[in-house]
């Protein structure tokens, strides 16, 4: 008789799945309140971007507020060119804050005006920084000139690669100023507040954003960390935010890294080992165009946290320290606009809510198969200041309107407490997922529920990689084991109608000066709304409700039962 590897088990039941499943099976939910999974961590709660000095212009303070007031918790911000020399111009893809000058005789001049003025911004607002120790300072790069890149979409990515992106002159000073800038945080915030923070050391050293060899890196590292560890040592801080996670070479340099930390000699200290406090790592999927049509790939941004999340688990030292997906998206280039790629037009609708929500619920699956300590995941998305209505950019907002995927974490914002059992009969399995995404004959209509002391949330979603449209689909939820006689359910909603500036600024006739008027339609719009009025409902002896939904392909809906 033949035998079978684990392996080939796995990929013929995933082929069966995908080739025995019904064109149109009525989707039928089931969710059981009284079984408990795991903890529904607020991992969806940090967000990033290249850009810091749009933190604290107009826009962009208008988005971070209402980003603080849709968590229950405080939400994580990491932002590129923390310390980059230049005038605080902001600019696609650059960044400064003149944090390090020199004088004349090569000391340190240190001006924390714009850092502070970034870090303001979210502490003001209940926000925490996860602080990134970079880039270089002209003063201190090995390779100085050119320095300020004026980088446009359209242009090659290589061309950003400038002199920020080289080693220091110096280690020592290097260090010094990661110390200073800790020293300077807790005067201004309080040694409380910058204990609740996170550092990190640079970005993706193993692609374009270091010019320095592996072991260049690590010594970078060891002066930074050496440096915040001196100003504070309860500070936390890790690494390495690397690119294309589960490539070969990503693996060699988390593996090495992590050796470095626990094995080494430190460059700084010379002591054995450097301080290593959380674990970073980036996931992108990777969307192309098929003729005319979008096409989604969530396979390899899973892929790649499914490795983070193998890589931490592989030793005793890292296996309960926080995991952080630094960047964790469905490609690469947030300022990339869908008019030069235009495999990004998924980027304004619903296309890139319902991805959301599906691949969410699929790192919390990834966090279950690991048994990690997954903290959070960081959506690379922000706002682009002064930038055409809706050009395609990755971002939250566009000119201060929120656009369909904000709602997605407004609906991840009203679950809480625990994790509880869920499923779906056309929700893909996560295998089938990490091996060829979503592209069956069938849409991935998914669940994920949680329930607090007094409410419980149930999210669902009509997800496909392909970005057609199709009818809305009957979905059949029984809800069970519920605690209470009488519930009262809200019926939270983002698609075509619901939750969508984008739709309304299409209908107005897609304008680029938009009235005042129009802007408050659009500002309106682009807020989560409901199906209808919450109802009071009554809850059978049986304890359990019935709920039955029509959800139009890539929508995304949120019951809430509140007792």
């Amino acid at each position: 008789m033949l035998k079978l590897t684990k392996a080939a088990k796995l990929f013929i039941g995933a082929l069966l799945w995908a080739t025995t499943s019904f064109a149109q099976t009525p989707a039928r939910i089931e969710v059981n309140l009284a079984k408990t999974k795991a903890p529904m961590k607020p991992v969806w709660a940090w967000f990033g971007y290249d850009e810091p000095n749009y933190t604290y212009m107009k826009d962009g303070k208008k988005l971070l507020s209402e980003i603080a007031k849709l968590s229950p918790v405080p939400v994580y911000v990491r932002t590129h060119s923390l310390l980059v020399t230049g005038d605080g111009e902001a600019a696609l893809k650059w960044g400064s804050t003149n944090a390090y000058t020199e004088d004349a005789n090569g000391n340190p001049v240190y001006n924390w005006r714009l850092v502070d003025s970034i870090f303001d911004t979210y502490v003001k607002r209940g926000m925490k920084p996860f602080a990134q120790i970079g880039f270089m300072p002209q003063a201190l790069s090995t390779h100085p000139e050119p320095y300020r890149h004026y980088w446009k979409p359209g242009d090659p990515y290589t061309d950003i690669i400038t002199g920020w992106a080289y080693p220091p002159k110096d280690y020592k000073k290097w260090g010094n100023l990661a110390y200073e800038w800790v020293k300077h945080s807790i005067a201004r915030y309080g040694k409380k507040e910058v204990e609740s923070w996170y550092w990190e050391v640079w970005n993706e050293p193993n692609g374009h954003y270091w010019k320095g060899t592996q072991q260049e890196f690590f010594k970078l590292y060891d002066y930074a960390a050496d440096g915040v560890k001196r100003a504070l040592p309860t500070a936390k801080i890790g690494g390495i935010n690397i690119a294309g996670t589960s490539s070969r070479g990503a693996q060699q340099w988390t593996n090495a890294f992590i050796k470095h930390c626990l094995t080494d000699t430190n460059y700084a200290t010379s002591k054995i080992g450097s301080p290593l406090d959380l674990l970073a790592f980036h996931a992108k999927g990777n969307p192309k165009l098929v003729g005319n049509m979008v096409q989604m790939n969530a396979s390899p941004q899973l892929r790649d946290i499914a490795t983070g999340f193998k890589i931490a688990a592989s030793y005793p030292q890292t296996k309960n320290i926080p995991l952080i997906i630094g960047e964790s998206d469905p490609e690469g280039c947030a300022a990339c606009g869908m008019a030069t790629n235009p495999s990004n037009a998924y980027r304004n609708g619903t296309m890139y809510s319902s991805y959301t929500a599906a691949t969410f619920a699929r790192k919390y699956e990834l966090e279950d198969q690991y048994a990690i300590n997954f903290k959070g995941a960081v959506s690379w998305s922000f706002e682009f200041e002064n930038q055409p209505w809706f050009y395609g950019f990755r971002d939250l907002a566009t000119n201060g309107v929120d656009k369909p995927v904000l709602n997605v974490f407004r609906m991840f914002g009203k679950m809480g407490g625990n994790r509880v059992e869920a499923t779906s009969n056309r929700m893909y399995p996560l295998k089938t997922v990490m091996d060829s995404s979503i592209r069956g004959p069938q849409t991935d209509i998914g669940v994920l529920a949680s329930k607090n002391e007094r409410s419980a949330g149930v999210m669902i979603w009509n997800y496909h990689d392909d970005d057609k449209q199709g009818p809305a689909e009957p979905v059949a939820v029984t809800i069970n084991n519920i605690p209470a006689k009488t519930v009262t359910l809200t019926h939270y909603r983002i698609d075509d109608k619901h939750s969508n500036s984008y739709e309304v600024w299409k209908k107005m006739g897609s304008p680029q000066k938009p009235t005042a008027a129009q802007i408050a339609q659009l500002e309106k719009a682009g807020q989560l709304a409901t199906m209808g009025a919450p109802k009071k409902l009554s809850v059978g002896t049986n304890n359990k409700i019935d709920v039955n939904i029509e959800l139009p392909r890539q929508g995304v809906s949120l019951l809430k039962l509140d007792w």
